[in-house]
């Protein structure tokens, strides 16, 4: 019997298969158990974090586990606020901080120590050689940008501006909504809201709406990016191995993706520039990226700025506001249908303030305390990142008394320091009272509680994002009632709570539920 030849691709695409990676893992981790694994023996150092137990090569990579914010919080009870672990083959030990002590010490001593980013293959690749403001590295060129996003892009009067796009899209929302009460249809209220908010998104980056690129759908196309941003790439932690994601096809993936959202941009630049040299009626809404080519155009900005720079700030946009404004509110609520007492309370303010106006208006929003109350508890149990973006030192430091040496990746734990029963009562609970009559807020004052992290590395959206989920909530929650698909019992039970971790870590199961609308 002739035997059959392999081409090859063949070779390749059998070598890269899922089934023989992990054999090839599995097998390495088996080889590396034979090992007797020593603890080192060394001197005593009163400056030497905790550092726990490691395997060869691979070092404490093993630790993280599918939810990393959740194993590192497990591991820090056993080893402390201030952790050392050896991820892979870096140089540098990367530095886990779970303690609002030692982020305030960081914010009060060494924010500009610590206010660096490592750079990982998936961003360079997507993001324009971190050519933005959320992964570049810090000086100059960062600053510049960063106070351009925060100046021209993000302050209060552009949140407030877009206020009349918000309401367009919550409206046809709440026509969707209506639509399927009329039918007494359940709804995937998770996949809603991520259209609403990515619709809103474009229409403030980009001027309008984008439904279709010339590579696909727009929403299909983000989603890739904020996939591959969080994904595990080996070249990340174990350089010499590199090939593995060339040869896997990850890299070719990710700059196809990249390449077909940058075709994207560059048609979106060339059809704003066209409106703009007609009459000035024809750019109905200004986004983002027409301020960003007038400001180009003036050449008023002291520094150069070309179209990869204004692309990667727009990629930011849908990076920074899409997913983690879409996943707070799907968070919100689904605590909210788990707790009935609270729903009530705070449908009882909502249609008090609104009254009985056809519409939620922005000064409304002011007067709901308890709202707002429910959205920082909300943000306090599922912070959307919260693990936050890494950070990098810039030089070595003494933090807390021990030694951290230049270019240690930082990783601060929000989540882990927002459920520390040193910091709150009852810290598992869903419970909004504890903020009615407390000063605590989540603008980076407040260590124990840093949703958008603090200092110069601080979200510059933050104000643009609560907005928007304080106005969507609380018209919702105005407009209709609601139940679960198949049960009118609204105990914990009924909601599945359990996380995927990503760039933003969402809800393993979509939210389902019946609209029921509100007749006052």
């Amino acid at each position: 019997m002739a035997l059959k030849k392999w081409s090859h691709e063949q070779i390749i695409g059998a070598f890269c298969s899922p089934l023989y990676l992990s054999l090839f893992f599995l097998v390495s981790v088996l080889i590396v158990f034979n090992f007797a694994i020593r603890k080192p023996k060394s001197k005593s150092k009163t400056n030497q974090l905790p550092f726990p137990p490691k395997l060869p090569i691979i070092g404490n990579l093993h630790q993280l586990g599918t939810l990393p914010h959740r194993s590192l919080r497990d591991l820090s009870l056993k080893y402390g606020n201030m952790m050392l672990l050896q991820l892979g083959q870096k140089p540098t030990p990367t530095l886990v901080v779970t303690s609002a002590d030692v982020a305030m010490e960081i914010m009060k001593k060494y924010d500009k120590v610590f206010s660096n980013r490592p750079q990982h293959i998936a961003q360079k690749i997507l993001l324009y050689g971190c050519n933005d403001v959320g992964f570049a590295l810090y000086g100059k060129n960062w600053k510049q940008k960063r106070k351009l996003c925060v100046g021209e892009l993000l302050n209060m009067k552009s949140v407030q501006s877009s206020y009349p796009i918000r309401e367009e899209e919550v409206e046809e929302l709440v026509n969707k909504l209506r639509e399927a009460s009329l039918n007494d249809a359940c709804v995937n209220l998770s996949e809603m809201l991520i259209s609403t908010i990515n619709n809103f998104v474009c229409i403030c980056a980009l001027g309008r709406k984008y439904e279709e690129t010339s590579d696909g759908n727009l929403k299909v196309l983000a989603r890739k990016v904020m996939m591959y941003l969080a994904t595990f790439v080996v070249g990340d932690y174990f350089p010499s191995l590199s090939w593995i994601d060339v040869l896997s096809g990850k890299i070719g993936e990710m700059k196809d993706t990249f390449q077909a959202f940058d075709r994207f941009f560059d048609q979106v630049i060339e059809e704003r520039l066209a409106l703009k040299k007609m009459e000035d009626n024809q750019i109905k809404k200004k986004g983002f990226v027409d301020i960003l080519l007038q400001l180009q155009d003036d050449g008023m900005l002291g520094f150069e700025f070309s179209n990869n720079d204004i692309k990667a700030l727009l990629m930011d946009m849908f990076i920074g506001a899409t997913d983690t404004t879409s996943t707070t509110l799907d968070w919100t609520i689904s605590e909210l249908m788990r707790h009935p007492t609270v729903m009530k309370k705070i449908q009882e303010e909502v249609r008090r303030v609104v009254g009985n106006k056809s519409k939620v208006e922005e000064n409304d929003i002011n007067q709901m305390h308890y709202l707002k109350c429910v959205v920082k508890e909300s943000l306090r149990l599922h912070p959307a990142t919260p693990l936050m973006a890494p950070r990098e030192t810039m030089s070595s430091v003494n933090l807390n008394g021990y030694d951290i040496p230049e270019k240690t990746m930082v990783y601060v734990n929000s989540w882990a320091i927002q459920r520390d029963p040193k910091n709150w009562d009852n810290p598992e609970e869903f419970m909004p009272e504890r903020f009615e009559h407390s000063i605590v807020d989540f603008i980076g004052q407040d260590f124990q509680f840093i949703p958008f992290g603090f200092g110069r590395r601080g979200c510059p959206g933050m104000n643009f994002g609560v907005t928007t989920v304080q106005h969507v909530l609380a018209t919702l929650l105005y407009w209709f009632n609601w139940k679960l698909p198949n049960e009118t019992n609204l105990g914990k039970q009924d909601i599945d709570m359990n996380e995927v971790f990503g760039l933003v870590v969402s809800k393993k199961e979509p939210l389902h539920l019946k609209p029921i609308a509100f007749l006052a």
